[in-house]
């Protein structure tokens, strides 16, 4: 599947008249080759789908008269559903929970103890509170297997996966793609009302996606949840990537229903993406847009110069063929830096509604560091992967997905320790290193290939220099 999605393209819906054989979704990736077979598989397309309506839907919109509508978060021109409404009350009655198990006084050194217990809640909780925002016909949609499950097994199980791990404290974008799913199984269940392209994608950003990465926020900072994985300052983010691409749509150029999906380009109006690494910026921008937004979560939790701690998103701040372009990237990044890696998607669970099975039409991903991080298949193991869903690419190595070096150019071979942009950028201080000779200065685990390149030194890069993106021409 193209990672960029810009033609428009839509989650097919269950045909009610046709009955369906719900299953309990379960474990299926428990081995890095297991990430390839996942990449062309029926869950995978549906995903990405669902991530580009979204992210369509939150481009500017071209009106009649010449003027575009924007839509920044609490704009009165988004008409929230009653399926909206009844998550936002699910969502409130979640935020209600934490009243319930304040955080533990004790002395700790990671996660506080008492979301364990918040946890515990939630899952004895859980039928009721969907019973009370959802609606019971689409929880009770019965199985053509009269043993079968109903809806509500599928949809509890993505649900339950949303709000971090009560075993390890912590929260990531794995949690985050488990809620992505939670409501893209609604709408596969027509759980959303049928509206214009964009109506409701749009009201499900803003009327729900939002407050909930609001929550996670709250039970973040209440319960210190730990980030799932070792991003910091090896990835774009500690706990979420959705923010990144739904808040660039919101800058990029305006669209009609027409027109495909905008590459480069912004908002006449829309503040220079520069503007994330200037605090005064960030807090006017963050009450409005959902990329600034989830930057403004990174001061709060985080201290010292931003260059330093998100390197990533700093690179990023230089792109100066505007958010479109940004968009294009994250939308590229979160493919293979989030769905492609096995430490996120190890947790995925696959049933009906999101399938294991093969997408006739997926092309197969070529094996990067990013699918073999994890465990690898044992002696005697067969192998039970389609052999035609990996083709090795040993010069993959850690590049960014959109990079653009020129013919010939190759990875390090160092792999995991070289900076993903290191074959491309033309503008680093002498002094830099584009490769990491320390392999021990890596976080353990395998999520230490997005590592920039200045980020082993005190001092920003020089200030005449303007920063650049892995995507940047």
């Amino acid at each position: 599947m193209d990672p960029v999605g810009r033609s428009v393209r839509f989650l097919a819906k269950l045909d009610p008249s046709e009955p369906h054989n719900f299953i309990t979704p379960c474990k299926k990736i428990n081995e890095s080759k297991d990430v390839s077979v996942f990449l062309v598989s029926k869950a995978y397309t549906d995903i990405m789908t669902f991530t580009f309506q979204l992210n369509r839907s939150m481009f500017p919109t071209k009106l009649p008269d010449g003027e575009s509508q924007a839509w920044p978060i609490g704009t009165d021109g988004v008409q929230f559903s009653a399926p909206i409404r009844q998550l936002q009350e699910l969502l409130s009655k979640l935020e209600d929970l934490i009243q319930e198990v304040p955080p533990d006084t004790g002395p700790r050194r990671f996660g506080n103890i008492s979301f364990r217990k918040w946890h515990e809640l939630l899952a004895e909780r859980a039928s009721g509170l969907l019973r009370d925002c959802l609606p019971a016909e689409l929880l009770d949609m019965p199985s053509a297997d009269p043993e079968g499950p109903t809806a509500e097994a599928e949809l509890t199980a993505y649900f339950l996966g949303s709000w971090g791990s009560g075993q390890r404290l912590d929260y990531g974008t794995g949690h985050e793609l488990s809620f992505l799913a939670f409501l893209a199984a609604i709408w596969k269940l027509n759980g959303f009302p049928t509206s214009d392209p964009g109506v409701e994608e749009r009201a499900i950003v803003l009327g729900v996606l939002e407050p909930y990465l609001e929550l996670v926020r709250t039970l973040i900072k209440t319960y210190t949840l730990e980030p799932a994985g070792s991003h910091g300052v090896w990835g774009l983010d500690d706990h979420s990537f959705l923010p990144y691409i739904l808040g660039s749509a919101q800058f990029a150029p305006a669209i009609d229903e027409t027109d495909l999906t905008p590459e480069e380009g912004s908002l006449p109006d829309a503040p220079d993406p520069g503007g994330v690494a200037k605090a005064t910026s960030v807090e006017r921008e963050r009450r409005t847009n959902l990329y600034f937004s989830a930057v403004g979560f990174i001061y709060d939790v985080k201290k010292g110069p931003f260059w330093e701690h998100s390197p990533m998103l700093y690179d990023i701040s230089g792109i100066r063929a505007g958010w479109g372009k940004i968009n294009k990237g994250m939308l590229k990044m979160y493919d293979a830096e989030v769905l492609s890696k096995f430490p996120v998607v190890q947790h995925f669970p696959f049933g009906s509604l999101f399938s294991w099975a093969r997408d006739p039409n997926a092309v197969a991903p070529p094996t990067t560091v990013h699918s073999t991080s994890g465990p690898q298949a044992r002696p005697n193991v067969p192998d039970v992967g389609p052999s035609t869903t990996t083709r090795p690419n040993v010069d993959a190595g850690t590049r960014a997905p959109w990079a653009t070096a020129g013919a010939g150019s190759r990875v390090p071979s160092m792999g995991s320790t070289a900076a993903p942009w290191a074959a491309t950028r033309r503008d680093m201080p002498p002094s830099s290193n584009t490769a990491l000779p320390d392999a021990s200065r890596l976080p353990p685990g395998p999520m230490a290939p997005t590592r920039a390149p200045w980020a082993a030194s005190k001092a920003p890069p020089p200030g005449d220099v303007p920063t650049k993106a892995p995507w940047a021409k």
